[in-house]
């Protein structure tokens, strides 16, 4: 039979995992609603230099004592800058405060406010864009902020040539330095000779040609990828030149990967490209 002791002492411990386990549910909830006020899809997104992006950033639209989600009031900040990215107040824009370097850049999509719709469009993109933005809303329904951390590369689908049974595939815009692998229809990686073109702003043309000579009617994949970006391509040659099909898809991890950790992930079939 157990002593007075021990059930005492067991009493204290179920009793500090009841009132632990109370508390973390209180925690819960109150997170979960404040989440729910103001947040975002994409809140590591990666931007193509020179293009356009859209900074997700959604809110509860819901009316409160007769007032109406075009009520809301939308602040979009930049860290480390003075002065607004873009401020709507009064359901129109107020960029009195608004940074020079998103002048005639920035907007938001005043239409859409009224479904809880606060995205921030920023256009032409730059390599001092990057870095992490705030999208703070003042709603009927409560108030919140969300961060978005805005990654920026340069990134496109390489062209593919055949000639004389060589295999050259060229992509005029990549940024960081990309590493370049080649496999065939079975996944061994071929031999293959690259370079890279780079110019003042540090991005890069890359160049690469398979050393061994390819197939009529075989497939070939061209795997071009950085700490940010992964490119991969089909290439099948016809007998009229080369068909190319091109997927891409980014590193959604706050933390990047040295670039040497990307290229052993992305030859691995048992790892992931996502973390």
């Amino acid at each position: 039979m157990a002593s007075i002791g021990q059930i005492i002492f067991w009493g204290i411990i179920i009793l500090i995992f009841i009132v632990g386990g109370f508390i973390i549910l209180l925690l819960s909830i109150a997170f979960t609603r404040y989440q729910s006020i103001v947040q975002s899809k994409d809140t590591f997104p990666v931007g193509n230099i020179t293009q356009d992006i859209i900074l997700d950033c959604t809110f509860d639209p819901s009316s409160v004592n007769g007032k109406l989600a075009t009520d809301a009031t939308v602040t979009w900040t930049k860290d480390g800058l003075g002065g607004v990215v873009y401020f709507y107040q009064d359901r129109t824009a107020q960029l009195q405060n608004q940074n020079s370097q998103f002048r005639n850049r920035a907007e938001l999509f005043p239409n859409a406010i009224a479904t809880g719709n606060a995205s921030l469009l920023l256009r032409r993109i730059t390599m001092e864009d990057s870095g992490t933005y705030r999208c703070g809303v003042s709603a009927p329904s409560g108030h919140g902020t969300v961060s978005i951390q805005l990654r920026v590369a340069a990134y496109s689908a390489p062209s593919f040539t055949e000639t004389d049974s060589t295999l050259t595939a060229e992509a005029n815009t990549w940024f960081p330095k990309p590493n370049v692998t080649w496999s065939d229809h079975s996944g061994n990686i071929l031999n293959d000779n690259t370079s890279l073109f780079t110019n003042y702003m540090g991005i890069s043309r890359v160049l690469s040609r398979l050393k061994q000579p390819v197939l009529l009617n075989e497939s070939y994949t061209c795997l071009i990828q950085n700490n940010l970006v992964k490119s991969v391509s089909n290439a099948t040659i016809t007998g009229t030149g080369v068909l190319g099909t091109t997927s891409f898809t980014f590193n959604m991890s706050p933390v990047l990967l040295p670039e040497w950790l990307s290229l052993l992930i992305s030859l691995h079939p048992l790892l992931c490209w996502r973390f």
